[in-house]
């Protein structure tokens, strides 16, 4: 079994790599937005699925480096995650999760228990 602190390490560096990843995302973004004609419309479906993929990448990260128990470190760095972003959103502008944010986090705690699962197993295929 791995000790507490070696998976909070491992959660904390998903976490670092996620936010960096959902930064560089929002950054092309928001170029495209300032130097084109584009619209936010037209990148809803662009944002839903850079999120995924990058929750996606922070479970697997997690989960290889916890190497036991993936599903469950993949959802914790995705509830990390979240509990984040709800307290950046209710602490800067006063707001609650709505309905549709809560099933958006929903997924990305399943897609993240996913992404820590093949974590696990191709990481712990090398040792």
């Amino acid at each position: 079994m791995n000790e507490p602190k070696q998976v909070g390490k491992g959660i904390l560096y998903s976490l670092v790599v996620m936010f960096a990843l959902m930064f560089a995302g929002s950054l092309v973004v928001s170029l495209l937005l300032t130097l084109t004609s584009l619209t936010e419309s037209s990148f809803s479906w662009f944002i839903t699925a850079i999120s995924f993929i990058t929750l996606f990448i922070g479970g697997f990260i997690s989960g290889g480096k916890a190497k036991e128990k993936g599903w469950l470190i993949g959802a914790l760095t995705a509830l990390c995650f979240s509990l984040t972003v709800l307290l950046f959103q209710y602490l800067g502008f006063g707001e609650a999760f709505n309905v549709k944010q809560v099933l958006y986090h929903a997924g990305f705690m399943g897609v993240s228990a996913l992404g820590g699962i093949f974590g696990v197993n191709l990481h712990g295929s090398r040792a």
